[in-house]
């Protein structure tokens, strides 16, 4: 009998500490520079998905943020991951500011912060 207590415990305290694994956040933060290497405050930043197939599909991902005074737009994907998926997304970036813009691809990788710094230029 003390065994099967024993035994019975030990699986109950395995479920309860493998169900509190902790998703770690998914982030994107894509830093703006101009033709000077300067910082870009307040550049336009948006990430979208583009479709493989000449099918017409619904873009899954489009988003836009704005950068901080550090010139660093940031986005969080932690609404798209889910634990267990093999990957999340390869995005296309596209920024502006008045008349510059500049473009480049960002590849968004589970539970990590994922950098990326794009040169918006006239």
């Amino acid at each position: 009998m003390k065994k099967l207590s024993f035994f019975a415990l030990a699986l109950v305290g395995f479920f309860v500490i493998s169900s509190c694994v902790k998703k770690e956040d998914t982030l994107a933060k894509i830093t703006i520079r101009d033709e000077n290497n300067l910082l870009v405050e307040q550049a336009m930043v948006v990430l979208h998905g583009t479709s493989t197939c000449n099918c017409p599909s619904q873009v899954a991902v489009f988003d836009t943020a704005y950068t901080n005074a550090s010139g660093v737009a940031t986005f969080n994907f932690n609404d798209i991951y889910q634990l267990g998926q093999a990957g999340v997304a390869v995005l296309d970036i596209k920024a502006y500011k008045a008349n510059k813009f500049g473009q480049g691809i960002i590849k968004i990788e589970a539970e990590k912060t994922n950098d990326e710094s794009i040169v918006i230029q006239p």
